[in-house]
């Protein structure tokens, strides 16, 4: 039996997250969750604020709350999530985050969405205009700055991943302005449904982080 070990950088459970790389794993595919600030209370983890706008990652945590975490704080506890995840028994593992990330010690093997997205996108738009969705508006120059690249116009709209699907078709008709070749949605926790509604308004491919990186695991683990 293959197992597979998936990092969040909130807190588990994260029970939507599992169900969606178990759906797409090999049948028999065993999968655990464990959480960068796993242990932590709320006022705990309200004690570890982003600084800015680049420090800032978003996550939901198993209450249902958005939550705002500093990526410094992610970093440096993402190690030791890692190592008890191979204590674990994972011998496939994914850090369930759309950021990019540095170098961290014991990230041999590791599979970062961030690289899957970017990769796709690479290969599928060489030139042209890419949109972005995105967690926070905060985040919006960062982010555009890492998916920039020559030839290509990069246009971000903030959409919350607790969002209705109203508040979506809108963020969807906001981004439609700017007339997008492809879409990427920079979150994990974005979900198949809310893609949907997305590529049902723009009607153009729409990349979602966390089946994107479910089917490269699936190459992995078959």
């Amino acid at each position: 039996m293959r197992t597979l070990g998936i990092a969040v950088i909130g807190q588990a459970p994260r029970d939507d997250i599992v169900a969606l790389f178990a759906a797409q794993a090999p049948t028999g595919t065993r999968v655990i969750l464990r959480g960068c600030h796993d242990g932590l209370d709320d006022a705990a983890l309200d004690a570890l604020p982003p600084v800015d706008g680049a420090d800032t990652l978003y996550t939901r945590l198993p209450s249902g709350r958005d939550a705002k975490l500093s990526k410094k704080s992610v970093i440096a506890r993402a190690p030791a999530t890692l190592a008890a995840l191979r204590a674990d028994g994972a011998d496939a593992l994914v850090f369930a985050c759309t950021g990019d990330f540095p170098p961290l010690p014991g990230d041999a093997g590791v599979l970062f969405p961030s690289r899957v997205l970017s990769g796709l996108a690479d290969g599928l738009l060489p030139k042209g205009r890419l949109g972005i969705l995105i967690p926070l508006a905060e985040q919006a120059a960062k982010l555009s700055a890492k998916w920039m690249r020559p030839g290509v116009e990069v246009f971000a709209e903030a959409l919350a991943p607790s969002a209705t699907e109203a508040e979506a078709r809108e963020a969807a008709l906001r981004l439609a302005r700017h007339e997008p070749d492809l879409v990427a949605m920079d979150c994990m926790s974005y979900t198949p449904a809310m893609k949907a509604v997305v590529r049902d308004v723009l009607r153009v491919p729409t990349l979602l982080g966390i089946t994107a990186t479910a089917g490269v695991l699936r190459e992995l683990l078959e």
